[in-house]
């Protein structure tokens, strides 16, 4: 079957994920969820009114793909920007308490940490759906300290890197300037990659890129629809304008495509249902193990599978989640549709 590897093969890369280091560079914010049961119809307006239940903190953004490349067994490297807020405190925190170094999140007064608000309503045995969401957002101001802060820290971690993850959510914590930062230090063969919300373009140099479709759409100004060809020409675009050779796009339901320079699309088929619980940070989620497995020497192949059993595990938890290694091996030995 085109596009199969063995699982084998992906159980033993899955077991030299440990230990790797690996930078995150990039706009960590904080991702909180109020959950409420259905309490009644308010008199004041057609709303629906919730009994509070609980309320819960969690990494989002750079924060999760350091989160689940920690829960991998990889070591993340943090490398940011966060506010002298409450958001900020918190967010240090839940990363402290997980093991991972926080000393290359640097604070800045006034910022205002980056903070994703979801209300969720359900039963009490019921699947809280999400409700409403409310965004409070800031750009860190242009400031040549913070940028040579930051710019330091890449520089001191680079050396001892197995690799390096932009993740560029638009708050300004990492510029295309970190490519040749990072790439004066860190080891040949060292993967770089980048996912950029609406900026990938300015990327170039990278190893690699994981844009969902709608980025890659945005990327060449042209919807893809169902056309593989349409799909090929977009990587296509994208690898020569940023002279990277691994396109990896995630495409919600229909799974993955892999994109690499002089070669024929890759289609890998979702992996479980999909029927999905939460899709809340599953691209961090594949950006951790796509770059975990490329740094433990995984082909591109290779990796794009890692990457599509771990969103096809944490897809079916609430919340921004993070994947297991038990979990991932769980799902590679139990597949028998996409391996041979």
């Amino acid at each position: 079957m085109k596009g199969a590897v063995s699982r084998e093969r992906l159980l033993a890369l899955l077991s030299a994920f440990t230990g790797k280091r690996l930078i995150v560079a990039g706009d960590c914010v904080l991702d909180r969820f109020v959950y409420g049961h259905p309490k009644r119809v308010s008199r004041e307006a057609p709303v629906l009114i919730l009994r509070f239940w609980k309320e819960e903190d969690l990494p989002g953004g750079a924060g999760n793909t350091a989160a689940n490349v920690k829960a991998l067994g990889g070591v993340p490297l943090p490398v940011g920007a966060i506010g002298d807020d409450e958001s900020g405190v918190a967010l240090r925190q839940i990363l402290q308490e997980r093991g991972i170094e926080t000393a290359g999140l640097s604070v800045v007064p006034g910022y205002a940490t980056p903070t994703k608000t979801r209300v969720l309503g359900g039963g009490p045995h019921s699947i809280k759906q999400q409700i409403v969401r409310y965004d409070r957002e800031d750009s860190l101001p242009k400031d040549e300290v913070l940028e040579n802060v930051l710019a330091g820290w890449l520089d001191r971690l680079a050396a001892g890197a197995h690799g390096a993850i932009l993740s560029d959510y638009g708050y300004g914590s990492v510029t295309p300037a970190a490519v040749p930062t990072l790439r004066a230090k860190m080891s040949p063969g060292a993967p770089l990659l980048v996912d950029s919300r609406h900026g990938l373009l300015r990327f170039t140099g990278v190893d690699a890129v994981t844009p969902n479709e709608e980025e890659l759409e945005e990327c060449v100004a042209d919807r893809l629809g169902d056309s593989t060809e349409k799909l090929r020409n977009a990587g296509a675009q994208v690898m020569e304008r940023i002279g990277c050779s691994t396109v990896l796009v995630t495409r919600g339901s229909r799974g993955m495509a892999l994109l690499e320079k002089g070669a024929e699309p890759v289609l890998i088929p979702v992996h479980g249902t999909d029927q999905v619980a939460d899709v809340t940070g599953a691209g961090d989620t594949v950006l951790a193990t796509f770059a975990l497995a490329l740094a433990s020497g995984g082909s591109p192949l290779e990796a794009a599978h890692l990457a599509n059993f771990a969103g096809g595990v944490v897809v079916m938890k609430m919340g921004t989640a993070t994947v297991t290694p038990e979990e991932l091996k769980d799902a590679i030995s139990s597949d028998r549709t996409i391996l041979t």
